[in-house]
């Protein structure tokens, strides 16, 4: 599929509402023969002839067709303009949805100023078009093939004079549409670009401030500005040269119509009334092309943002549900790890990883940053799919699952925390909407950020801001857990999410999710403290498992864990002189 049957499949179901606006805009057109025509007949037959009694039915019909003309454009205007909303209404909906089931790798990919520009200003040329080139091409053809037929009827030879100027017109917007391609391509290229440099540094404001790089931001904007105001010259510089000689074409019919014609006139070849006539229908043949170059800059306008949006739309998503994917409400918790690989690209991230979960365990993965940790659950949730392995849950490999009953049994606090401007109340209740407010304080309790909120002027209706903006890092961990929490998912995954948090919240929230029996959680953690109580505990490095038991385990193995854990309390069992079995028995 091309991108133009791509958006011409969207005009489908509005075809015959399409139809009848174009069917209107012939009516529209034939109704213009009218007033040129009777305003000949008064010149010849009344002015000239003195036949008086018929002119109070003629202007009785030049007023009636004007009427008539003006409410039939009206309403074809509306089908139009209505037409191209829906459509663009439901254009947008299937882009937004594919945008939802895209993956992890097309967001790596894809910028989001770029992705926000294919739902704005590629999305209101699309609207443009329907609303407005259709019909302008449409009608502007039609008139000008009514005018010339017309003019034909009245002298030939005058019809011959005029329409010498339609293959040059022709020859030129040809010329035109493959010029202005290029250019509305770079503008397309350097509008994403500006949008996505606005979007950044918008969101990323307090970066900005805290390191005084106004000035320095403000330079790079205005770099933006002027790449895209020169892309828009560029483009306009092209149909500079056009629109002018379209602007002396439309002009030079005038110079033949009272050139020729007058002489005509003069030798009696043609009546006066007939030159008024074909005067009437000059307009007719002018204002095509007067358009002609104009409606060629939109149409090609509308070409580029089409295809645009469709290449970033047509891509399959790598990570899709199987057409038959096995459902299943509420998981055991079982869970193995059989020989896992995976690599992005070429960068190998994770390698023969073996592990097996039981249903209510609680396992917790350490390593040095970079060792692969996110990525582990990344695969558990199917974020991305291994390169080589298999994952299996309640012995159901995860690629033969339903995508979406398996998210909905994971909860996931991530390390990075995102908050919608929401109030707390709908962050918390955002995985399960239609849980009450005693649900979601109880969820906040667990997570031990009930107090905070309460503490706040509106408490749980406080409203957050973008991304959270107002709550202390440890206080959107909190949220967050809460949130994962109150879906009630038999697999808890809490990805460093107490690494803001101080010693005592982070005790009493581990004291709390000690009360989830019945769930399997997964605790990412820099901090001994935070997986010490761990049934199974995983030591990553360089993408591989190199240790792998509890906590005891783990210290009398005098491998990386126990170093990690010397580095952490070494200096506290030094000076206390207690041993640490003492310390956290």
């Amino acid at each position: 599929m091309t991108a133009m049957q791509w958006v011409f499949s969207f005009l489908k179901k509005h075809r015959f509402r399409l139809m009848t606006a174009l069917l209107l805009v012939t009516v529209s057109c034939l109704l213009t023969i009218v007033n040129p025509y009777i305003s000949g007949i008064i010149v010849d037959d009344v002015i000239k002839g003195g036949n008086t009694g018929i002119l109070p039915e003629l202007v009785l019909l030049l007023i009636g067709t004007t009427v008539v003309r003006s409410l039939v454009k009206y309403r074809f205007l509306v089908i139009f303009e209505t037409t191209s909303q829906n459509m663009l209404y439901n254009m947008r909906d299937y882009v937004y949805r594919r945008f939802l089931e895209e993956d992890f790798t097309f967001y790596n990919k894809n910028r989001t100023g770029d992705l926000m520009s294919r739902q704005t200003g590629d999305m209101d040329a699309i609207r443009h078009f329907v609303a407005f080139v259709i019909y302008s091409v449409y009608e502007n053809s039609l008139l000008f093939i009514i005018a010339l037929i017309m003019i034909f009827t009245v002298d030939y030879r005058l019809a011959l004079c005029m329409i010498v100027v339609v293959p040059i017109t022709v020859l030129l917007t040809h010329k035109q549409l493959t010029s202005v391609k290029a250019a509305f391509h770079n503008i397309r290229q350097r509008f994403s670009s500006l949008n996505t440099f606005v979007q950044e540094n918008v969101s990323g404001n307090r970066v900005v401030k805290a390191f005084a790089k106004e000035d320095y931001e403000i330079k790079k904007f205005n770099r933006e500005n002027d790449a895209y105001r020169d892309a828009e010259l560029a483009a306009a510089d092209i149909w500079k040269k056009y629109v002018p000689i379209f602007e002396f074409l439309a002009n030079f019919l005038t110079v033949i119509l009272y050139l020729v014609g007058g002489i005509m006139v003069i030798k009696g070849y043609i009546s006066l009334g007939k030159m008024v006539t074909v005067s009437g229908y000059l307009w007719m043949l002018n204002n095509p092309l007067r358009m002609a170059g104009w409606l060629a800059n939109d149409y090609q306008r509308f070409v580029t943002s089409a295809e645009k949006i469709y290449s970033t739309i047509k891509e399959e998503p790598g990570i899709k549900t199987p057409s038959k994917g096995q459902k299943s409400k509420r998981f055991n918790g079982n869970l193995e790890f059989k020989n896992v690989h995976y690599k992005a690209e070429d960068d190998v991230i994770l390698t023969d990883i073996n592990f097996k979960v039981k249903p209510g365990q609680t396992v917790g993965i350490i390593g040095a940053t970079g060792a692969g940790k996110s990525t582990l659950m990344n695969l558990l949730c199917r974020f991305y799919d291994v390169t080589d392995g298999e994952i299996t849950v309640d012995g159901i490999n995860l690629k033969d699952m339903d995508l979406y009953q398996l998210r909905s049994n994971i909860g996931m606090a991530m390390q990075d925390v995102f908050l919608f401007s929401d109030t707390i109340e709908g962050n918390i209740a955002y995985g399960n909407p239609n849980s009450t407010l005693e649900e979601v304080k109880e969820a906040a309790k667990v997570a031990n950020a009930h107090d905070f909120i309460m503490n706040m002027p509106d408490g749980y209706d406080t409203i957050v801001g973008e991304r959270g903006m107002g709550l202390s890092g440890g206080q959107k961990q909190r949220i967050s857990l809460a949130r994962a929490l109150l879906k009630n998912p038999s697999i808890v995954i809490l990805d460093d999410t107490t690494s803001a948090v101080d010693m005592e919240t982070e005790t009493q929230i581990q004291q709390q999710l000690g009360s989830l029996s019945d769930k399997t959680v997964f605790i990412i953690a820099h901090r001994i403290s935070s997986i010490k109580d761990a049934d199974l505990i995983l030591v990553l490095d360089d993408g591989k498992i190199i240790e792998s038991g509890n906590h005891d385990s783990l210290i009398d193995k005098k491998g990386y864990y126990y170093t990690v854990f010397n580095h952490q309390y070494g200096e506290f069992d030094q000076f206390a002189g207690v041993n640490y079995k003492e310390v956290y028995n």
